[in-house]
C-alpha cells in the first residue's frame, strides 16, 4: 500500500519561508516523477513543482525563483523549500507521486498560510 505523508505547513507572513516534506512508503521516488500540488479556496489544484525520475525539475512560473524543490532517494522523501512567500500562496499543498504507466499517488495536503 503506498503511502504520501506530509509535513510542515503552517502559518508564516509574508515575505517569509517555509519547507514541506513529504515522506513515502510503497513507492520509491527516485523511480517515479514526485513533487507538490496546491489547491487555494475555490480554485483548481495546479501545479507548484515536479522532478523527474531523472533528477530535471519543473516549477510554476508563478513560484520560480522563490521555490526549489529537492528529492532525498536514501530517505525516499521530497520536499519543497519556499521563500519569499506571499498571500496568494496560500493552499493547501499536496505531494504527489506519478507512477510510470500507474496510477497517481496523492498524501492528504498540507495547510500553508501567508498572512498579509
Amino acid at each position: 500500500q503506498v503511502q504520501l505523508v506530509e509535513s510542515g505547513g503552517g502559518l508564516v507572513q509574508a515575505g517569509g519561508s517555509l519547507g514541506l516534506s513529504c515522506a513515502a512508503s510503497g513507492i520509491i521516488f527516485r523511480y517515479n516523477a514526485v513533487g507538490w500540488y496546491r489547491q487555494a479556496p475555490g480554485k483548481e489544484r495546479e501545479l507548484v513543482a515536479l522532478i523527474s525520475s531523472f533528477g530535471s525539475a519543473n516549477y510554476a512560473d508563478s513560484v520560480k525563483g522563490r521555490v526549489a524543490i529537492f528529492r532525498d532517494s536514501v530517505k525516499n522523501t521530497v520536499s519543497l523549500q519556499m521563500n519569499s512567500l506571499k498571500p496568494e500562496d496560500t493552499a493547501v499543498y499536496y505531494c504527489y507521486a506519478q507512477t510510470v504507466g500507474g496510477p497517481v499517488y496523492w498524501g492528504q495536503g498540507t495547510q500553508v498560510t501567508v498572512s498579509s
